[in-house]
């Protein structure tokens, strides 16, 4: 999932990627409405709510709205740096790796911090609500870049329209035959179920783990990394096999 970029990779690749990365933002955005009745999986209601909280005269809010979205945006631009920079240098499944786990690393202050530190102030609350916006724009970044904008896991306003592009071009019978238009279809419909059912987990999680459902979706990011991690050992024993082979007389 992490190892290829850009126009390398397959719809399967991205699927996957999509998926995962989608179910671990709608337990993430359910979450934090359960804990801190905000939205932190996208910043784009947050926009008007910096609008009227700045129309209101409410200064201190208005910067706290400010400084969640500009979180949002230093992580989506550090993953995007930390791949281009790294490219040439370090393998792409290293490179591509560091923003997620900078986005584990996150998470995982999150559930720490809930469970052995909080109080229940509203300065935690908006230092907290910003780490998961950090962290969802980290994922964003990552998923946007290597997939050469293709995935995009974090909010659903922009696919949700794609979606219905698509289907009203699969109106057309010729459409329905573009293997293009199809794969692109099947990807966002993964997304959109992916992120739903991560949802409905975390909301079930959270009546029985509570704030370790923050563990949870830190496991669930782990397992991308694991993914990959298995794929090289196999090539990297196929590679070493094959060399091992006796030379035929």
């Amino acid at each position: 999932m992490l190892r290829k970029y850009s126009n390398h990779r397959t719809i399967q690749d991205n699927i996957k990627l999509g998926g995962i990365t989608a179910f671990s933002a709608g337990m993430v955005n359910v979450a934090s409405v359960i804990v801190f009745f905000s939205f932190t999986s996208n910043v784009t209601g947050y926009y008007a709510v910096f609008a009227q909280e700045i129309a209101k005269g409410n200064w201190y809010q208005g910067a706290v709205v400010l400084f969640w979205i500009l979180l949002f945006l230093v992580g989506s631009m550090l993953s995007n740096l930390i791949i281009i920079h790294g490219k040439g240098r370090f393998s792409s499944y290293l490179t591509h790796s560091i923003p997620l786990a900078l986005e584990i690393l996150s998470i995982l202050f999150v559930g720490i911090y809930l469970d052995v530190f909080y109080e229940d102030s509203l300065k935690e609350t908006e230092i907290l609500v910003g780490a998961l916006l950090f962290a969802m724009g980290l994922q964003n970044g990552l998923t946007a870049s290597i997939s050469n904008s293709v995935v995009k896991t974090t909010h659903l306003t922009g696919l949700t329209t794609d979606l219905a592009i698509l289907i009203s071009m699969f109106t057309k019978e010729s459409n329905r035959s573009n293997k293009a238009l199809v794969d692109k279809f099947h990807l966002l419909l993964s997304i959109v179920g992916a992120y739903v059912m991560g949802g409905l987990v975390s909301g079930i999680s959270f009546t029985y783990l509570s704030n370790k459902t923050f563990y949870v979706v830190c496991f669930v990011l782990l397992i991308i990394g694991l993914y990959d991690h298995y794929k090289l050992y196999l090539l990297k024993k196929q590679f070493v096999n094959r060399h091992r082979q006796p030379v035929a007389a």
